[in-house]
């Protein structure tokens, strides 16, 4: 049986936002949550373009991304990223929050948006 879950991220803070879904992700919010088991539970996100930001943080965090040739370092800045595409600013913050394993693949795919 999947559960569904849906947030509205409008005028949450991201940080907050993105551990909450973590956790229903992973199962945590189920009485029979077991780690090393993938969860049947969904998340459908909607208004992540109106996400809130604290701090300077649009300005001053950037994601990195290392192609593994010399000199092959990029960086952007959160806000590109944002203006470009709202969603993928809370997937990362999401994925950055699940377990580092081989169930991480298959959770973050149990995120979606509207």
């Amino acid at each position: 049986m999947t559960m569904n879950h849906e947030i509205d991220a409008a005028d949450q803070p991201l940080g907050r936002l993105a551990s909450r879904i973590a956790q229903i992700l992973r199962g945590k919010t189920s009485p029979k949550f077991q780690p090393h088991v993938l969860s049947d539970e969904k998340v459908v996100v909607e208004n992540a373009d109106k996400i809130r930001f604290t701090g300077r943080k649009l300005e001053q965090k950037k994601y990195y991304h290392y192609s593994g040739y010399p000199g092959g370092l990029s960086e952007k800045k959160m806000k590109d990223v944002f203006n470009k595409n709202p969603k993928e600013v809370l997937r990362r913050a999401v994925l950055g929050m699940l377990p580092k394993n081989r169930l991480r693949k298959e959770m973050i795919k149990n995120l979606q948006f509207k």
